[in-house]
């Protein structure tokens, strides 16, 4: 499995506290690059103002830290392009009862 892989396998027990559902199958994050250990996301969040803003880019950050060869995390949060339902997985949506 190779870093990227790993990152998004972590980024999965990241969630979303307003909807109960993980970062990932959101669809809230946009790109992923790794430099030598220094991880760089770019994503969004459901809504521009959100509260939970920085639990969310902690959790974020708390949880790519676990996995062995990251040095450092920086989260950019973007509102372009504006987060859509439609950027969610199917698991998603069927978690929010849709079909």
């Amino acid at each position: 499995m190779g870093m990227k892989e790993k990152i998004i396998e972590q980024l999965r027990y990241v969630i979303d506290p307003e909807l109960g559902i993980n970062v990932v199958d959101l669809g809230l994050i946009y790109d992923i690059s790794v430099n030598e250990g220094n991880v760089s996301i770019l994503m969004t969040l459901t809504t521009p103002g959100c509260p939970l803003h920085d639990s969310i880019v902690s959790g974020v950050k708390r949880a790519l830290l676990d996995i062995e060869g990251i040095k450092d995390v920086d989260v950019q949060i973007t509102w372009n392009p504006p987060w859509t339902p439609e950027r969610m997985s199917k698991e998603a949506l069927r978690q929010l009862g849709h079909r």
